[in-house]
């Protein structure tokens, strides 16, 4: 049982109002990204007549498979593929963080976090409550991002091989996926629009049903949650039992039962530490040192490192790719004929192209020392 103790009200302010001002921030950078990026598209769209905008870098944080990729090859070759480089480093910053403060770029960065939460708040005020699925649904559908997760590593970690990677990289697919992306959203399909709307309405149904059930990204960062090295942690002692915790996490996590928060759907918001009444009985603590972290630091820090490992792309010089403006418009002009190998057998296809060009050089470097 436990031994009544004088409850010290927790009187340390709320995070909650700076991690909105993060995510409108970062919402408005992606904004301005995207103006700058259309301008951009004009430009090709012209023939190179009109006024030349320069591509902003920043349009790599929405190619994550490439990014992705990118950041194998250089694991494997050492090099930073020149297609997309600002796209590693955004891909390395989200690694980072994660590993140091969980999946908390889903709940403080994201676009689309931002937005599932919003269309999720006006679920809650729709339906006067959180719904939750029962979890002979939930379980599965939760499988599915990992699955999703899964299909990717498999078919670039396993199925690809340096030469390959790098033949897609370098491939004309690739060096144009920012624009085909950006086509892909400025004129939606009547399938990609119905499934946009179902995602949308189950949304409202479901809080954070892309983000919970779907989103392959989540799924790599709720795995490198259990490597973080900071964790929400329940001091049993002084917890007064409120459940107060638990109704505020958006992910329905029973923070209120457990005395360190182990779950691949946390997002280190940090609503339930916020709506805790008592004093030091839900908090930050870092595992290697023992040692608390008082949540104004928390969003000092997260933020900090996402702008210092991005940082040191720009001031290596490794940002900006090195694609020229008139090698865009000359790749622009046969943009729909450029495709994505989708399947397995079209990598493995890949991988057999590749090693025929090693075959070939190898060939020919023998033939010119004889």
């Amino acid at each position: 049982m436990k031994t009544k103790n004088k409850i010290i009200r927790n009187e340390e302010k709320p995070i909650q109002k700076s991690r909105f001002i993060v995510q409108i921030l970062f919402a408005l950078l992606c904004i301005w990204i995207g103006i700058e990026f259309y301008y951009f598209t004009q430009f090709l769209e012209s023939g190179g007549v009109e006024k030349f905008y320069n591509r902003p870098a920043g349009v790599d944080g929405f190619l994550p498979i490439s990014s992705l990729m990118s950041f194998y090859y250089y694991f494997i070759s050492g090099t930073i593929h020149p297609a997309h480089p600002a796209g590693f480093f955004i891909f390395l910053g989200i690694v980072v963080v994660s590993l140091i403060f969980g999946k908390s770029f889903c709940s403080w960065f994201c676009p689309i976090g931002l937005l599932s939460e919003m269309i999720g708040d006006f679920g809650e005020k729709l339906f006067k409550r959180k719904l939750k699925l029962p979890k002979f649904l939930d379980y599965p559908l939760r499988s599915l991002k990992y699955l999703l997760l899964g299909f990717l590593f498999y078919s670039v970690f396993f199925v690809m091989s340096e030469a390959a990677l790098k033949m897609f990289l370098d491939s004309p697919y690739n060096l144009m996926s920012d624009v085909k992306m950006y086509y892909f959203f400025a004129d939606l399909s009547r399938t990609s629009l119905i499934v946009i709307a179902v995602l949308f309405v189950l949304s409202i149904v479901v809080r954070n049903f892309w983000c919970r059930f779907l989103c392959p990204y989540g799924a790599l960062l709720g795995a490198l949650t259990f490597l973080s090295t900071n964790k929400i942690k329940r001091n049993e002692v002084s917890c007064i039992d409120c459940n107060l915790c638990a109704k505020a996490c958006p992910s329905f996590i029973k923070v209120d039962k457990v005395k360190t928060v182990l779950s691949d759907e946390c997002s280190s918001c940090m609503s339930c530490v916020d709506a805790c009444p008592v004093k030091d009985t839900l908090y930050v603590e870092n595992i290697l040192t023992k040692k608390k972290l008082a949540k104004k630091h928390f969003a000092f820090i997260i933020v900090v490192v996402f702008m210092i490992v991005t940082g040191i792309g720009m001031m290596t010089g490794n940002w900006n790719n090195q694609i020229k403006k008139d090698e865009y418009l000359i790749l622009f002009k046969d943009l729909n004929s450029f495709g994505h190998p989708t399947g397995t057998s079209q990598i493995k296809a890949l991988n057999k192209e590749a090693q025929i060009n090693n075959k070939i050089n190898e060939t020919g470097s023998s033939n010119i020392k004889e």
